[in-house]
């Protein structure tokens, strides 16, 4: 069992920053991908942001340019940066483990509130 735990969300002004972090309780060398998701109200899940162990990485094009991801293997934390944020941006964000523990598993952590005012 892997626990995700978020945190550094909150209300910015449009054109702002904010970095979200998911601190892992195993090591991250172990997990395969760990990415970052959102949900609007109203909306599905979407992937943002992911990394994999090996440190590639791939966006949604909604968020290329202005946000990145990166990890901290000695910290176990996989962060989000959030620049030039949108209105649009507002969403629950989700920090994600993608890993093979006997089988394929997907683990996801309880969400933090980002709030984009215009």
């Amino acid at each position: 069992q892997v626990q995700l735990v978020e945190s550094g969300g909150g209300l910015v002004q449009a054109g702002g920053s904010l970095r979200l972090s998911c601190a892992a309780s195993i090591s991250i060398f172990s997990i395969n991908v760990m990415g970052w998701y959102r949900q609007a109200p109203g909306k599905q899940r979407e992937l943002v942001a992911r990394i994999t162990s090996g440190g590639s990485t791939n966006y949604a094009d909604s968020v290329k340019g202005r946000f990145t991801i990166s990890r901290d293997n000695a910290k176990n934390t996989v962060y989000l940066q959030m620049n030039s944020l949108k209105p649009e941006d507002t969403a629950v964000y989700y920090c994600n483990a993608y890993m093979f523990a006997g089988g394929w598993a997907d683990y996801w952590g309880q969400g933090t509130q980002v709030t984009v005012s215009s």
